[in-house]
């Protein structure tokens, strides 16, 4: 395997003004992370969350690679409504570098590989609480793990280190994605039916009258999720953290729980070292018929 050297340019450029943190402290973070945060990227299309002038100033989102990336970069062209679209792919530890050099701060991975875009191999739920109370986002995960255990679906929980949880279902791409997001419609819905006081699938904010919103759109083409282990633009650099499902009980959690800072305690134990094997939709998706055929049609 070709090793390639990295230089990151202006190495002590400043990207979070409030806590001195620099380019090569986050270049620093994501090459000590990298045998954790690889596995969650490889063979994944990206969409860059880039910083150039730091946290504090003007933000954008790429998806095309630049002409200036090194041709070692791995990249896919995929195809969107009037053309295509070439993303970046990080496979290695010197691309995931080169992208924080890049004042890259956090990567969005899609939940399809590059090599069959159109099925999703993650499916998520994204759960933000309407204000800062923590307490419904708990609520709604420990909610969404008792249903997914009920359709046979094993899950996982990470801390997105913004506001809320994400709880991920592995799969094994024979699904496509109109299919998936339709189950996870119906997994929310059953839920929001469930806790019609407390949990909502209505998209429109007005509508949720202070209810958390069990969020599935991003189960779509070409739509991303924060990858495992990404710095957030967050005061602090937040890191977006699988968990274990037993820290909902802990009451000091919140998103931000981990930062870059305490890379080192976040990375003592791996609560997705024995993730799950991807599954089928098939025997899930005929539980959940049977669920909304006996407990009613679900309501927002």
């Amino acid at each position: 395997m070709t090793r390639h050297v990295v230089e990151i340019g202006r190495p002590d450029k400043v990207l979070f003004p409030g806590d001195g943190i620099t380019k090569a402290d986050l270049a620093g973070y994501y090459r000590t992370v990298a045998r954790r945060m690889l596995p969650q990227l490889r063979g994944r299309p990206l969409m860059l969350e880039r910083h150039p002038d730091g946290t504090d100033g003007p933000a954008f989102m790429q998806k095309d690679v630049p002409d200036h990336f090194p041709d070692w970069i791995h990249r896919v062209e995929l195809p969107k409504e009037d053309g295509t679209v070439t993303y970046v792919i990080c496979d290695d530890t010197a691309t995931l570098r080169y992208l924080a050099g890049q004042a890259c701060i956090t990567p969005h991975r899609f939940l399809s590989r590059a090599d069959r875009p159109g099925h999703p191999d993650r499916l998520v739920f994204d759960l933000d609480p309407a204000d800062e109370d923590f307490a419904p986002v708990r609520e709604a995960a420990l909610g969404l793990h008792q249903l997914l255990d009920e359709l046979e679906l094993p899950s996982l929980l990470m801390a997105t280190g913004s506001r809320g949880l994400h709880v991920v279902v592995a799969l094994d791409r024979r699904a496509p994605f109109d299919e998936v997001r339709a189950f996870a419609r119906g997994v929310a819905g059953v839920l929001a039916a469930r806790h019609p006081g407390r949990f909502t699938t209505e998209a429109r904010k007005k509508a949720r009258r202070g209810r958390l919103y069990l969020d599935v759109q991003r189960n779509a083409y070409a739509q991303t999720a924060v990858a495992p282990y990404a710095v957030r633009a967050r005061p602090g650099a937040p890191v977006a953290a699988p968990l274990a499902w037993s820290e909902l009980d802990d009451p000091r959690l919140t998103s931000r729980r981990w930062t870059l800072a305490t890379v080192d305690g976040l990375l003592e134990d791996d609560p997705w070292q024995d993730a799950p094997r991807p599954r089928s939709l098939r025997r899930p998706g005929s539980l959940l018929g049977a669920l909304v055929r006996d407990e009613g049609s679900p309501t927002p």
